[in-house]
């Protein structure tokens, strides 16, 4: 294909066959058509470049162009086979640690530590490919859900009449000519061909929530929208507006950012936008790949490292520093001090598989699998990757839109202005008049949201909800606006009826306004136009002098400024006649008022907020709105919006600086996918856990920037895919994301519980088994013992899966932080060695002999039960329990044992203690190693453990009163 910078700058390509299609190919001619051509070539120009016509394609030539071009999707996404996942899963940092320590207990010939460590490894791989297998099947069906065909004009032969037929997306190609309808997705970058009254949803690609109207182009060099409206400020001048809009093209406070490039080109439909009314026929100049909706994917660069990344990095370096450091002390101190070599090298690599939490993967992968299992099945949200769980958990800063999570894009009418600014339902009833007549005379397919605002305000009788901006709601009109074809309302006992309707002469993007003739019963001869329009259009056709113009264009300017969209309204009677109205009509019009909308609040998202808040979540909006209209929208939902920051203070700040304003700012206007990234990743070098929520192609960037990217059911394919976390039930719902960050917070908790427990007894234990190999003559703990004793421990620890976990626990967002672990587990480690040291004692006190081998049997039966009733008392007193005061580092002031009954963890603990005190005592001792221990010295453990059970309550009390957290 021929590269040239426009079509690189376009992403949108319409070449010929010629161009295209291999040179064993038989080519009819044709000749490349870039992006900026497009733009600038006549429809007959395009279909003759693409060797096509209005009759469409024969099924010869699509035959052969599908098997040039391909099928009409994106980039085949590669699916991960079993085996794939799998060894994806054997990356897991913690996992190669595991691995690593196999490998050496192998070549120690240790071969039951080895055979144990590889069973661990697998399991917790089958588990993690097993559930992101299950959350890839889910999403699968919910592409499944996605409309997959199209109307095609296709013939048989050269001389075959075209017939429409509804063909696979898949199965179009450059050239083929396509009809749109309401509700139809645009399946291809097409460019018009016949438009009536279309308008196309474009918010997928762009942002913008406003429907943009589209129309063949015929005229080289049109100029395209975009250009701003001079002296209202907050209004642009668009054509992008909805058919049969009072003001489709104005976009006063929230009709986001103008309109560019080949997005703004009104001859041009691209794939992912929706058309939202009216109907057009196109031809298609680009699928697959070349089309605007790929190459905005492919442009998407690759995701950085998450939260749960980072942590996982961090902590298993610590662990493999110690583990590195282990055996060489251990072999350097024996053969220092006791002379000796090798021998002690199996004991040197269990002391370092001791301190290794083994169960980890397992346990972290349980834990996940379990939470995100319990969100699909309960919630609907479907967590593509288990790691994502945990990011949720951590996330303590939410970026999102307003369109569709604060707001539903859907405009109510919040009050009717005269001329004064003053109440008036007359205002109301006026626009109406010319809402109901204009859709049903200029046969519009459905009604334009405003117009539909406008007609549900009369059925209630009210100029809206004035309470809504601290004024009182005044009656607009007692008015029932019933049967208009879209909207449900019906005929009888509507006032629009007590007018005649004549003519109307419906909306188009140069005019920007609609007007409906409508006659008065009992006046005769009279008839009267009514106009309603964007505020600047409506003005320069009404009888003002410059002064009046001025002043309402101000008025309208502060309304604006306040976050309402303002359409106006103005009348005119002229003497009946049967000649049609044209716009020339549209002069010398007697001003009338404004009606000012605002966007439906989504009613479940200013409790979701104040949840939010509560959970130590901070909500950030990005948006590309009008300031006004989103400072508003956040205001009325209890969010203060504090200083708005636009996109051009944004260009002119270093990251630095960003960083600062970001750390304090709310709400972002006018901002683009580029600005929305740069927040996220702003945020994210700053130190907090982000999240985004976004649905478009235009969010791409930003949600490949967060550490969790959140997307829900209805959002484009890529943008599904790029996601962690999609909400599969509830659209952009902020309560939906509440339960998985709640889901999130739970499964981070009981991994950090895991974590703090097991490096903390395992620490103390390797510190009291490099102060035993240098005190005494023999090893400390034979390596089977060592092993058995690792089993029962983390086979007690799968438990914590399961744990319950403390409301107060999950009321702040949770992070596994390296170093808060580091001090923890050298803090508490360090306890447990003293008790450790001083069963020695209690040992060395119990010993008759010293040297004899029932000397080392007893040594070993005794520190072999000690240490398990040591970590059951861990388990129990260092848990998250249901009553926990803490979030992620604290403790649970319940225990393992709550007024509902024993938890899974104290079950645990309790078997872990009865298999210490009992496994010496059975026919499994002796093999081991171990014997049958005096009465004394159970005497004298239980003082010593008592010790320890008070020295870890003191040491929790103080760690609480510091506020630290793991």
């Amino acid at each position: 294909m021929p590269e040239t910078s426009e079509a690189e700058e376009s992403g949108l390509t319409a070449p010929g066959p010629a161009a295209l299609v291999p040179s064993a190919a038989p080519s009819r001619g044709g000749t490349a058509v870039t992006g900026g051509a497009l733009r600038e070539l006549t429809s007959l120009q395009v279909l003759r470049a693409l060797d096509s016509g209005p009759r469409g394609l024969t099924d010869g030539d699509a035959a052969q162009r599908l098997a040039v071009f391909g099928e009409n999707t994106l980039p085949a996404r590669r699916t991960v086979s079993w085996a794939g996942r799998f060894l994806r899963s054997l990356r897991d940092p913690f996992t190669g640690v595991l691995l690593c320590l196999g490998l050496v207990s192998a070549a120690v010939a240790a071969w039951g530590t080895a055979c144990v460590i590889t069973v661990l490894v697998v399991v917790s791989c089958v588990l993690r490919s097993a559930g992101e297998y299950r959350a890839d099947r889910s999403m699968a069906g919910l592409r499944e859900l996605v409309a997959t065909t199209a109307t095609v004009l296709r013939r048989a032969d050269d001389e075959a009449a075209p017939v429409a037929r509804e063909l696979p997306v898949d199965e179009l190609v450059p050239g083929d000519v396509v009809r749109l309808g309401p509700g139809d997705l645009v399946p291809a970058d097409v460019r018009l061909l016949r438009a009536n009254n279309l308008s196309v949803n474009q918010a997928a690609l762009t942002g913008e929530s406003a429907p943009v109207v589209k129309h063949p182009v015929d005229v080289p060099n049109r100029p395209v929208s975009g250009t701003p409206v001079s002296g209202v400020p907050g209004y642009e001048r668009s054509e992008a507006g909805p058919a049969g809009s009072g003001a489709p093209g104005d976009r006063a406070a929230g009709g986001g950012t103008p309109e560019s490039g080949p997005f703004g080109a009104p001859q041009l439909c691209f794939q992912g936008s929706s058309v939202m009314a009216g109907s057009g026929t196109a031809v298609v100049v680009a699928t697959g790949a070349h089309t605007r909706f790929a190459a905005a994917h492919d442009a998407v660069p690759p995701r950085g490292r998450s939260a749960f990344d980072r942590s996982v990095h961090g902590i298993s370096w610590i662990l493999i520093r110690f583990m590195l450091l282990t055996p060489p002390l251990v072999l350097m101190a024996n053969a220092a001090l006791r002379g000796r070599g090798l021998e002690t090298l199996p004991f040197a690599v269990a002391v370092a598989v001791g301190l290794t939490p083994e169960m980890l993967p397992v346990i972290v992968t349980t834990c996940l699998a379990r939470g995100a299992s319990l969100l699909a099945r309960a919630h609907g949200v479907i967590v593509r990757r288990l790691p994502a769980l945990h990011d949720l958990g951590a996330v303590d800063v939410l970026c999102l839109d307003k369109t569709g999570t604060l707001t539903q894009d859907r405009p109510v009418v919040v009050r009717a202005l005269d001329v004064d600014g003053r109440e008036d339902p007359e205002v109301l009833r006026w626009a109406a008049v010319n809402a109901w007549w204009t859709l049903q005379l200029a046969d519009l397919p459905v009604p334009d949201a405003l117009d539909e605002a406008i007609l549900d305000a009369a059925d209630a009788g009210g100029g809206g909800s004035g309470a809504a901006d601290g004024t009182d709601g005044t009656d607009a009109v007692g008015l029932v606006a019933v049967g208009h074809d879209g909207g449900g309302h019906d005929g009888g006992g509507h006032e629009a009826f007590d007018y005649d309707g004549i003519a109307a002469v419906p909306f188009d993007p140069a005019r920007r306004l609609s007007t409906a003739v409508v006659r008065t019963p009992g006046r005769l001869g009279v008839h009267t136009l009514v106009v309603k329009g964007a505020v600047e259009n409506v003005l320069e056709r009404c009888a003002l002098d410059e002064a009046e113009r001025r002043r309402l264009l101000a008025l309208a300017a502060s309304r604006a400024d306040d976050g309402l969209r303002l359409l106006a309204v103005a009348t005119a009677e002229r003497p009946a006649r049967q000649r049609p109205y044209t716009p020339a009509d549209e002069r010398g019009l007697t001003f009338t008022g404004f009606v000012a909308l605002r966007e439906e609040l989504v009613p479940s998202a200013s409790g979701a907020l104040r949840v939010l808040a509560d959970r130590g979540v901070t909500v950030k909006v990005l948006t590309g709105d009008h300031p006004g209209t989103v400072a508003r929208a956040c205001r009325d939902l209890g969010l203060d919006p504090g200083e708005v920051c636009t996109a051009d203070r944004i260009d002119r700040l270093t990251d630095r600086e960003l960083a600062e304003l970001a750390d304090r700012t709310t709400v972002f206007a006018r901002c683009t996918p580029e600005h929305k990234a740069r927040i996220v990743t702003t945020l994210r070098a700053a130190g907090h856990t982000t999240g985004f929520l976004g649905d478009g192609v235009n969010d791409l960037p930003a949600l490949h920037a967060a550490d969790i990217g959140i997307c829900p059911r209805d959002a484009v394919d890529v943008a599904r895919e790029s996601a962690g976390v999609v909400l599969a039930d509830h659209g952009k719902d902020l309560t939906a994301i509440d339960h998985a960050i709640t889901a999130g917070r739970h499964s981070s908790v009981t991994i950090a519980t895991y974590l703090r427990i097991t490096l903390s007894s395992n620490l103390g234990n390797v510190i009291a088994m490099l102060a035993a190999g240098l005190l005494l003559p023999f090893l400390p703990m034979l390596p089977v013992q060592a092993l058995v004793q690792n089993l029962c421990f983390d086979a007690a620890q799968l438990t914590f899966s399961y744990d319950r976990v403390a409301p107060a626990a999950l009321s702040r967002p949770t992070m596994l932080r390296p170093r808060d672990f580091l001090r923890f587990i050298t803090a508490f480690g360090a306890l447990n060695a003293v008790a450790d040291l001083a069963t020695f004692a209690v040992l060395a006190f119990t010993l008759r002999g010293p040297g004899g081998a029932d000397d080392e049997a007893l040594f070993h039966s005794g520190w072999f039960t000690e240490n398990l009733l040591t970590q059951a008392l861990v388990m129990v007193l260092l848990r998250t329990g249901r009553r926990a005061a803490e979030a992620s580092g604290g403790f649970g002031a319940s225990g393992g044992f709550g007024a509902r009954g024993v938890s899974p963890v104290g079950r645990a603990a309790a078997a872990l203690a009865v298999t210490g005190l009992l496994l010496p005592l059975s026919p499994l001792g002796p093999p081991l190693g171990m014997m049958v221990l005096p009465g004394v010295y159970y005497l004298l453990l239980v003082v010593v453990l008592g010790l320890y059970a008070v020295a870890l309550a003191v040491a929790r009390r103080r760690y609480e009163k510091r506020g630290a957290r793991v």
